[in-house]
């Protein structure tokens, strides 16, 4: 499949372009340069009080559903407040307006010039009408020093409006006070939007809260905009980046008359996939949706608005415990797995652990599975279910196991060692299903057993290859254990969930 996807490039507007007096941090004499509205009176109003005003009567139209807990992202596209401002705020309207974030990022796409990588701006703060949004400069410098994917670059500031116009929703909604990372992306590579991910993956959870900023398909006619809407706003409700670049494309293959774009912001959205899409403990859930024929007589060009919030689902409960584990917890776990191994490899001994420096958490009896990648691709995978050691221990015992049992690849080497990433999949309790209507793709492994053969696929396997259900227990059942595509159908089924990390999750 061809997975170059289009960058929208029409100009709507004419803007006056704001720019800054330098392009680095390092001057001593540098001062900050705030960045003025552009698009005040055009997108949205220029005065203060009619601007509120507006904002009141959208979020009193939004979709509101109170029950949606730990908002960590939200899709808001970014046209005018008459065209899209309504679906705008049913996404805004998801977040609690009382929660102190550490930082709202918003990402959105660069409509007026093309760069690599993405442009961060640390000048200054961000001006509304209704006043001044702070800009967290220092983590702003700091993801560009660390990063090459990120530099500042005046020009995608200056004139665009896809992060602009987020700020009002943010300045009504919120209670507390914020501070704002602003994220314009210039590629149109997805390994640049991967490493764009990679870099801000750290920053993911609870504390922070992502604004993406996008506009869906552009300049179908009204009824063409609903059913390509739907299929591009589906795929990234399954949290998969390759159904994304899938539903682009077969839109962009239809041959549907004026259809400009799925996606403008694309590489900002996929960014977003990128982070989530392995992480069974994220929930996609699409609000709201129109276009602006919704707003015009004229419906024979119009532009589709979707909000789409992403939410942390309640944790995994192992033997009627929250079984959880922070950063710090999930990085010694990961460094337990690699110097085992670095001993086995080097001594063929395994590395003593001093039990009683090691959380309680990871003393918990539970089955785990390591496996091993080098370049992306599977360099060994070896689990258990039966819990009835340690985490540690188990964890030990599988990341040997993985290195040196898995008769699908040799032996790992020392020399190797250091170009493979470790990831760890935590697993809760078996449990037998009577049906396969229980299995819920994505967030379910499967364990197939008739007679003495037996199989399974961890829940991840699911997302990283966008099979059907079916096509799950049919390769699970032939490939994995020897019963035929069909032999899952008078087997024994079982269910289990996995809390998976990864150390490329810390790089």
């Amino acid at each position: 499949m061809n997975q170059s996807v289009r960058l929208l490039t029409v100009f709507l507007f004419t803007f006056l372009v704001v720019r800054c007096n330098s392009q680095t941090k390092d001057t001593a004499l540098q001062k900050c340069i705030d960045r003025e509205p552009v698009v005040a009176g055009a997108f949205y109003p220029e005065n203060p009080k009619a601007l509120t005003d507006m904002l009141e009567s959208l979020f009193a139209d939004a979709a509101y559903v109170k029950s949606y807990e730990h908002v960590l992202a939200i899709i808001a596209p970014h046209a005018g407040y008459i065209y899209s401002g309504k679906v705008a705020a049913s996404a805004y309207n998801q977040i609690d307006p009382d929660k102190e974030y550490e930082n709202i990022f918003i990402i959105a796409s660069s409509h007026r010039v093309l760069f690599s990588g993405a442009s961060i701006y640390n000048q200054g703060d961000y001006i509304t009408p209704l006043g001044k949004v702070k800009v967290n400069i220092e983590l702003a410098n700091k993801l560009i020093d660390d990063n090459k994917i990120f530099t500042f670059n005046p020009e995608a500031h200056s004139a665009e409006h896809s992060l602009e116009v987020q700020l009002p929703f943010l300045q009504y909604k919120m209670h507390k006070d914020f501070q704002i990372v602003p994220i314009v992306t210039g590629t149109q590579t997805l390994s640049e939007v991967k490493k764009i991910a990679q870099a801000l993956k750290p920053y993911f959870n609870e504390k922070n809260l992502f604004v993406i900023s996008s506009d869906f398909s552009h300049y179908p006619k009204y009824e063409d905009a609903m059913l390509v809407d739907k299929n591009t706003s589906d795929a990234i409700v399954s949290n998969s980046v390759n159904k994304l670049i899938d539903a682009i494309s077969v839109n962009e293959s239809a041959g549907i008359e004026n259809l400009l774009t799925s996606l403008c912001g694309w590489p900002a959205v996929l960014s977003l996939l990128y982070i989530t899409e392995n992480d069974p403990s994220i929930k996609v859930i699409h609000v709201d949706y129109q276009n602006s024929g919704d707003a015009l007589s004229d419906k024979s060009r119009v532009v589709g608005y979707n909000a789409i919030i992403f939410t942390q689902k309640k944790q995994h409960h192992m033997s009627d415990n929250t079984f959880v584990f922070n950063e710090k917890e999930k990085r010694e776990l990961l460094q337990i797995a690699r110097e085992t191994i670095q001993e086995y490899l080097a001594n063929r001994k395994v590395l003593k652990i001093n039990e009683a420096e090691i959380p309680d958490a990871m003393k918990t009896p539970c089955g785990a599975f390591v496996t091993l990648h080098k370049n992306g691709e599977l360099r060994g995978c070896i689990g258990r279910f039966v819990a009835n050691e340690p985490l540690y221990s188990v964890v030990q015992q599988m990341a040997i196991a993985a290195a040196t049992e898995d008769s699908r690849f040799q032996s790992v080497t020392k020399d190797e060692l250091e170009e493979i990433d470790i990831e760890i999949s935590v697993l809760t309790p078996l449990k037998k299903i009577e049906s396969i209507d229980e299995i819920e793709m994505g967030r379910h492994g499967i364990y197939i057993k008739k007679g003495f053969a037996s199989g399974t696929f961890l829940p991840q396997v699911a997302i990283e290859t966008g099979w059907t259900k079916e096509e799950f227990l049919g390769y699970c059942a032939r490939n994995k254990a020897g019963i035929g595509w069909d032999g899952w159908k008078d087997a024994d089924i079982f269910t289990y969930e996995a809390f998976v990390f990864a150390e490329k999750d810390f790089k």
